[in-house]
């Protein structure tokens, strides 16, 4: 769990999905085996062509019209929103709150399903131990950003939370050393208490 950056590392390989031509009661009866509120809708070379979900079947699964919707290829919505298994998770993240999704196919280069993202998936990150958090920002600190002999930067994290205290030499680094330990996988907040020369 020491890397948690892209979708790949979180989703799950294993799918269920459905044909255009799968059945709305056999389309039902998979949501209830496997627990899920929407599946992914396969064309027969793999792609995925769009999303059936259990709103879906509320509103166009019913009533009287002899000619309303009963498969998966008239009942789903599309275009469907997927994401590739390099993106990142904030930009996941992101992605699904902008849509108000709960899940993600995750698709290769020619839009095939390989897996699936859920917003717990997503949040795997933030059960990164606060060890390795802190060994990072650490790292990132010392080795990439700042100077040597410009700053003593002391790192503590505990939650999730990355506490930097210490003295600076060039007032301006504080911001950029605070946004960048932001950007470390699993980091919850920064919070910063540096001693900075006072300006003549």
């Amino acid at each position: 769990m020491n890397h948690l950056r892209t979708v790949d590392d979180v989703m799950v390989h294993a799918v269920i999905s459905v044909g255009h031509d799968t059945a709305f009661k056999d389309i039902v009866e998979t949501m209830r085996m496997w627990n899920v509120s929407a599946l992914p809708v396969l064309a027969d070379d793999g792609r995925v062509t769009g999303v059936v979900s259990e709103a879906d079947l509320l509103l166009n699964g019913t009533g009287t019209d002899p000619d309303r919707a009963t498969t998966a290829g008239r009942l789903m919505t599309r275009p469907a929103v997927t994401v590739t298994k390099d993106a990142t998770i904030p930009a996941a993240a992101r992605l699904m709150a902008r849509r108000h999704l709960k899940r993600l196919p995750v698709v290769d280069g020619d839009g095939r399903l390989i897996g699936v993202v859920s917003r717990g998936d997503l949040l795997k990150v933030y059960l990164r131990p606060d060890a390795d958090i802190a060994a990072e920002v650490r790292e990132l600190i010392t080795y990439r950003l700042v100077p040597r002999g410009s700053a003593e930067i002391h790192v503590h994290v505990a939650s999730g939370v990355v506490y930097l205290h210490g003295s600076l030499t060039d007032p301006t680094l504080e911001d950029v050393v605070v946004r960048a330990a932001g950007t470390v996988p699993g980091v919850v907040d920064v919070k910063a208490d540096f001693t900075v020369p006072v300006a003549a």
